[in-house]
């Protein structure tokens, strides 16, 4: 199926941002613009990346399968990411998604029949300090348990759209593909929600409970503050017995 005019000219429009001779720096939005539109970067969106920037195939397709956010196969409404990387893993991030699995009936880069939400493990979504995480398009939602995650997909599938955990409200893929692209979300509550939450500022309150100040320098920080012991209790002496 031919690309739209309407993503043709936001094709141009992306090309315009970079100076002329260096519009190969257009490929990565390029790529997502395609996307928004189909779904994947299918070979079409590859060949009309390649011709718009005068790239070769391979140079584009080279790209578009090294970036794990551009996606060979149609991808959902939903594409539902569940961190199964180590801190999360050891938080219980694998249990939430094989609960998601089998509430989906479907495993890794898989997606529903009805076409609505696609599943992926995520070996890293750079939130470790909310693990276990798991993002819907991006978005974060923190501190998942199977339960809660399990309760955010069925809202999806009921029409729904659950408020991230952190960031603006949620968008589809195509949508969220868009705005990868550079072009800003039209909602005017799309910038809306927490940026931040009290996991990534302990260091912060840690110090302001002190009273250090940067001004200080190290010789002014607050002592450590001692963290709970997880070791196991040390073992009896054992007596010899001759």
């Amino acid at each position: 199926m031919p690309l739209t005019e309407q993503t043709r000219a936001a094709a141009r429009e992306i090309i315009a941002r970079y100076p002329e001779g260096r519009s190969r720096s257009a490929l990565l939005p390029m790529l997502h613009l395609v996307q928004s539109e189909e779904g994947a970067v299918t070979a079409a969106g590859v060949d009309f990346c390649a011709e718009q920037l005068g790239l070769t195939h391979a140079e584009v397709g080279a790209v578009a399968t090294f970036y794990t956010m551009y996606k060979r196969r149609p991808v959902g409404d939903w594409l539902v990411s569940v961190c199964t990387n180590l801190s999360c893993l050891l938080r219980g991030g694998e249990d939430v998604y094989q609960r998601l699995s089998a509430n989906l009936g479907v495993g890794h880069d898989q997606t529903t029949e009805d076409g609505t939400i696609t599943l992926e493990h995520a070996e890293c979504l750079a939130a470790c300090d909310y693990a276990p995480v798991m993002t819907v398009n991006y978005e974060f939602y923190d501190q998942v348990t199977p339960d809660s995650a399990e309760g955010i997909v069925d809202a999806l599938r009921r029409g729904e759209r659950p408020a991230p955990t952190r960031g603006g409200p949620l968008c589809t893929f195509a949508e969220a593909s868009f705005q990868l692209a550079g072009f800003a979300d039209p909602r005017p509550d799309g910038v809306a929600g927490p940026g931040v939450g009290e996991p990534s500022l302990a260091g912060v309150l840690i110090a302001e409970a002190g009273g250090w100040k940067p001004e200080d320098g190290v010789a002014g920080a607050p002592p450590l503050t001692p963290l709970p012991s997880t070791a196991p209790p040390a073992a009896a002496p054992q007596t010899k017995v001759n």
